[in-house]
């Protein structure tokens, strides 16, 4: 008798039977609730003690906003499990079919081995926002302790993540698909995922290409999420990884295929990844969701920067491993470049750490230029950069709104019932749903 439903809904249904058979997927969800909890408990404690809470000094939680002190180390505990947990699910359930000989079999049906593909990598992104309730809970915690919640950065924290973990799918997939053995698959996942770390560290060291390398990288996408920023360059650049992952998973996948033509396929999927990637690195548009507007200057001094004309360019000499330029980059460049989209902006040094490059005449010192004027400044904050650049183009400071002003949102709060929901009834709620799923079985 033919069955009613179709084959796509046939195989989502055995994927995922074989997703809750896997021990690897229920060790990753029961690990999501300690994990997110010890996270949670850390940050509304944290929170708590700077707003007021046990005499601490009152007045600090005014500049707090819930982006920062909650959701960014909340949700952080979800980059911990996609670079360390995911992978291996991801793993299991595509080379599980090869190890078995079951992917022959599904060959055989009219399903072609991409949508078998598409639906796997489906089923993964469905146990995954599964694995998400963890931190999805302490929202509501947050939430009963008379936290606020803005939707738009809470909605770009968790987007962050899910490109976060496609990113991880795709990869695990594609080196579960090249590799003849599980166990092999994710040492290179692994590998890949500890490349991109060592990248991140040689640009907080060497600076230049590397420092532009590292901005595409997982770990800073997923900085820039949980900042409130959507950057349109990192969203092209992880859907293209995405892509890529995928097509080469699914050119590996095709038994009828010689290895030659597999290469081929994958060096050509390869070459068009980084086409795409070089585009997206020259789009500059991006979105603040922050509440608080952290990633950009008021909307008054938006429209006095907007009102520039001619080419500013700005050096700054400072060491890649010096604080100051860290601060200056993520607190004044980041709203520059964001306000004035055509800005160049040049760091100069002699060495990696700037020890000895204090008694240099220019160390320490940002150069302005604009339409041939030249300004020269040492003060490394948001305001004194904005200043700078508004003197040099002849412009007044805009006036103070009090309307402007994000005044924070302290609470002296405590983590109140956190630890038995995290660290009691969610491992034995998994652990019994674990238990009732293998007996089903």
């Amino acid at each position: 008798m033919r069955s009613l439903r179709s084959p796509r809904a046939c195989l989502f249904a055995k994927e995922w039977r074989e997703l809750m058979s896997s021990r690897a997927w229920w060790v990753m969800l029961g690990v999501m609730g300690p994990l997110v909890g010890m996270s949670f408990i850390s940050a509304v404690t944290a929170y708590g003690e700077l707003s007021g809470v046990n005499g601490t000094a009152a007045g600090v939680g005014e500049a707090f906003s819930p982006l920062i002190g909650i959701w960014a180390p909340t949700f952080s505990a979800c980059e911990l499990a996609a670079a360390f947990l995911l992978p291996f699910v991801g793993i299991r359930l595509v080379s599980g079919d090869l190890q078995s000989g079951a992917s022959k079999i599904e060959m055989q049906h009219p399903l072609s081995s991409r949508s078998r593909l598409l639906i796997k990598a489906a089923v993964l992104m469905c146990g995954w926002m599964l694995a998400t309730l963890a931190p999805l809970i302490g929202v509501v915690l947050w939430m009963s302790y008379g936290g606020t919640v803005y939707t738009p950065e809470l909605s770009t924290v968790l987007a962050g993540h899910v490109l976060n973990a496609g990113l991880t799918i795709a990869l695990a997939a594609a080196a579960a698909a090249l590799t003849e053995h599980p166990a092999t698959a994710a040492i290179v996942t692994l590998t890949v995922t500890v490349g991109t770390w060592l990248i991140n560290f040689a640009a907080a060291v060497n600076g230049g290409w590397w420092e532009r390398a590292a901005r595409l990288t997982p770990t800073a996408m997923v900085a820039e999420f949980q900042r409130g920023l959507v950057r349109a360059d990192l969203v092209m650049v992880a859907l293209a990884l995405i892509v890529c992952g995928l097509a080469v998973a699914w050119t590996w996948l095709r038994l009828g295929l010689s290895a030659t033509k597999r290469a081929q396929l994958s060096v050509a999927a390869a070459i068009a990844t980084v086409i795409v990637v070089f585009a997206a690195t020259r789009v500059t548009a991006s979105w603040d969701a922050s509440e608080s507007r952290r990633n950009s200057f008021t909307k008054s001094e938006e429209a006095a920067l907007a009102a520039i004309t001619g080419d500013l360019h700005i050096e700054a000499h400072f060491a890649p491993e010096d604080p100051r330029r860290s601060d200056l980059e993520h607190n004044a460049f980041r709203k520059l470049r964001r306000a004035v989209p055509g800005v160049r902006i040049e760091y100069v040094s002699a060495t990696s750490v700037g020890l000895f490059e204090q008694t240099s005449e220019h160390y320490g010192e940002i150069q302005y230029e604009l339409s041939g004027k030249r300004d020269v400044s040492r003060i490394t904050t948001a305001d004194g950069v904005l200043t700078s650049v508004l003197t040099l183009a002849g412009i007044g400071p805009p006036p103070e709104l009090d309307a402007e002003m994000f005044r924070g949102h302290p609470l002296a709060a405590r983590p109140r019932g956190a630890a038995v929901i995290y660290y009691g009834v969610w491992p034995l709620a998994v652990a019994a749903l674990a238990i009732m799923v293998q007996r089903r079985k």
